[in-house]
């Protein structure tokens, strides 16, 4: 599956050397993050085992939201700075994994196979695929089987059987509906406020609570903030205000995260009903990976746990995994055990 192919930790030094390093990248709409681990570890025996050599973070590089050049401008500065910051080079590296918000088809993956090729060693392996690849890694140790729901700035559901087969949903972007991502989240809001203010819908304490956080007089100024610069992050930015209004008891806020609620939950179960992760009879165990600053615990209103209720009403055997690492150590997993299944099918075994 995916468009795989061959082509900060001082004590973790000594596993680098000549075996070489392997990158893994998480990139996504807000920010990128590369991480570099040792290509000759042993396989960690818990998430904290992971030695990471390096981490740098990054602004977006989701070629939709930036642009084509800018994302692949700030990939290849998270990869170099990642490898200096390793004491390495680009000569010393044996896999990379791209998990990239944007990737969505495979002429999207070969573009930027082309693109990545001329970066590294023809020796080079690497595995390029959307961010939600990484994401589901991340919860697995780098293994490939379950389901991920991301919601962050945008969101996505994304599975994997242990065949390989694959299936998503959502992913298409604010402009073709993807209402419970953080985004879709704080747009709604936003338009409860105007809608408030003209008399077209109910009042709500959203108005006074974002103009607070804007440092706004009137909700008339809204529109000239939201469109002075429309990018997705700075209007995702606003979901903890709609969260706290919610907690506060404000109606509005409250049917918003309810029914983003259920629109996350509706794109696992549609990803989970096309892969029949759930067995034939909807009650078998699969994984479900919930990453994103959406699902990010709240004091009282718990969006991930919510998700998960109306999941398990449907398929019980949802078994939900928070990761302990992040993405991008998830993405560089997944690169270290295609390079490991490598070295072992050289060495004849």
């Amino acid at each position: 599956m995916g468009g795989y192919e061959n082509g900060d930790s001082p004590e973790a030094a000594p596993f680098a050397g000549e075996d070489g390093v392997i990158l893994g990248v998480d990139g996504g709409t807000t920010n990128t993050v590369c991480v570099c681990l040792p290509a000759a570890m042993p396989p960690p025996e818990s998430p904290a085992a992971v030695p990471v050599l390096a981490r740098v973070v990054a602004g977006c590089s989701n070629r939709n939201s930036v642009g084509e050049s800018a994302a692949l401008e700030t990939l290849e500065q998270v990869m170099a700075q990642a490898l200096a910051m390793a004491n390495s080079d680009r000569s010393a590296v044996r896999a990379v994994c791209l998990g990239v918000s944007g990737i969505n088809h495979p002429s999207d993956q070969q573009r930027m196979l082309e693109w990545i090729r001329d970066l590294f060693p023809s020796n080079t392996k690497f595995y390029v695929e959307n961010d939600a690849v990484a994401a589901l890694a991340s919860g697995t140790m780098g293994k490939l089987h379950g389901c991920v729901l991301i919601a962050g700035t945008g969101c996505i559901a994304y599975g994997v059987t242990e065949d390989g087969k694959v299936a998503r949903a959502a992913s298409a972007g604010p402009v073709l509906g993807d209402w419970g991502s953080g985004y879709g989240i704080a747009a709604q809001a936003l338009t409860a406020v105007i809608k408030a203010h003209d008399g077209r819908g109910p009042q709500t304490s959203l108005t006074g609570d974002i103009l607070e956080k804007l440092e706004l007089s009137s909700p008339d100024e809204i529109i000239g903030w939201t469109y002075a610069d429309p990018s997705w992050a700075r209007i995702a930015a606003l979901v903890p205000v709609v969260v706290s209004s919610a907690e506060d008891g404000d109606e509005v806020a409250n049917k918003i995260l309810h029914d983003s609620v259920q629109e996350l939950a509706d794109t696992v179960i549609a990803v989970v009903r096309r892969l029949r992760l759930c067995g034939e009879d909807g009650n078998d165990k699969f994984p479900l990976v919930l990453v994103g600053g959406v699902l990010e615990g709240n004091k009282k209103w718990d969006i991930s746990g919510e998700v998960i209720k109306c999941i398990s009403k449907v398929f019980p055997g949802t078994y939900p995994i928070w990761p302990e690492v992040e993405p991008a150590i998830g993405a560089a997993l997944l690169a270290w055990n295609h390079h490991r299944k490598g070295l072992k099918l050289e060495n004849g075994s």
